[in-house]
């Protein structure tokens, strides 16, 4: 497949009253044409800056301190300002957390819709309306040609968030950047707005980075998932590897924390103990380390490098050295490991 993003080696920086925080350590992934990869973990692990950093979104403090981001070859933060501002909304876009704060309370949704298409397009506005009317109809907004008129406090937070994608789609992007975008939302909308973007990739061919704390929505949506912990990504494969075969401890409390369909009302979910760890002052080890009951003494010295586990699937933790004692992952992580077999690997059937 053709990659048409990578980003390499990508450190970013924020200064604060406190110090120098290092939120990015180093976070290497691809996105190749026509997919969906999932960047998954909990909040505060980097996934929006990692995203944010693409299209050079972030912060005042915030530095990009080191790395590329290449664009079909292109190193987008060699680019300036004005040429950002080309590729934005354009050939890249975004979808953000929250639909209240992303739309303009004081704008007609019609206007918002075309905003993009005035923007980057040689279009008229009677044009640009009417593509405006269509996008809408496209993300299932009723009656778009009455509604146009409307402001975004007359719809639903699940017909908002519709509005939402539609701006971000309505140039027909490349690469979409989807932020959280069913975090608001109930469970039923947040089936609609999955079966949503799935239906729009398929029907304009985008490639869609989705980024979420969620690992329940990502198996209804991604190809492939790269998990972030501390700044950096800890495990990456395809959605069979990390849901049914996973590696890191890291990955193994996440899915261990999720209900799944046998889940009974009697039964507690698992929580990953202690803390997140201050990245004003990153460990030299595993950033893991101190929540992992199978940390070893290296974790403490050493960073680990990744592990090929399979073709496309790699770990970063010394649990996969040949030299580590062997281990025994949490029971609900052997339990999917041979549900799924049992089921002859389809990802489909469980």
């Amino acid at each position: 497949m053709d990659k048409i993003l990578e980003v390499k080696n990508l450190h970013v920086d924020f200064d604060t009253y406190n110090g120098v925080v290092h939120a990015i350590r180093g976070v290497d992934f691809h996105l190749n044409a026509g997919e969906t990869l999932a960047i998954v973990g909990e909040s505060g692990s980097g996934k929006s800056i990692t995203v944010r950093s693409i299209l050079q979104l972030l912060a005042k403090n915030g530095t990009i301190s080191q790395g590329e981001v290449l664009y079909h070859g292109d190193d987008l933060l060699q680019r300036s300002d004005k040429e950002m501002d080309k590729l934005r909304g354009n050939k890249i876009s975004m979808i953000f957390q929250d639909p209240m704060t992303s739309l303009d309370p004081t704008m007609t949704i019609g206007k918002q819709v075309a905003e993009p298409l005035l923007i980057h397009n040689n279009v008229s506005k009677k044009d640009a309306l009417k593509r405006a009317e269509e996008v809408l109809r496209l993300v299932g907004i009723p009656n778009p040609k009455a509604r146009m008129n409307d402001y975004p406090h007359q719809f639903s937070g699940g017909q908002r968030q519709r509005i939402v994608i539609a701006i971000a789609i309505v140039n027909y992007p490349e690469i979409l950047i989807a932020d959280e975008p069913t975090t608001a939302l109930d469970v039923t909308v947040q089936a609609q707005i999955i079966d949503l973007l799935k239906e729009l990739q398929q029907k304009i061919g985008t490639s869609i980075i989705f980024i979420t704390h969620d690992l329940g929505v990502v198996a209804g949506i991604a190809d492939r998932v790269a998990v972030m912990y501390a700044g950096r990504l800890v495990e990456y494969g395809s959605v069979n590897d990390v849901f049914y075969n996973p590696q890191h401890p890291y990955t193994w409390g996440l899915l261990d924390s999720m209900p799944t369909l046998d889940t009974s009302e009697s039964d507690r979910l698992n929580s990953i103990p202690g803390t997140p760890p201050n990245l004003l002052n990153p460990p030299k080890g595993d950033a893991f380390a101190p929540r992992n009951a199978y940390a070893m003494a290296i974790d403490e010295e050493e960073q680990p490098p990744f592990f090929k586990v399979s073709k496309h699937h790699y770990a970063a933790t010394w649990l996969l050295h040949p030299d580590a004692p062997k281990v025994t992952p949490p029971a609900s992580i052997l339990k999917r490991y041979e549900k799924f077999k049992t089921l002859g690997g389809n990802v489909e059937n469980v």
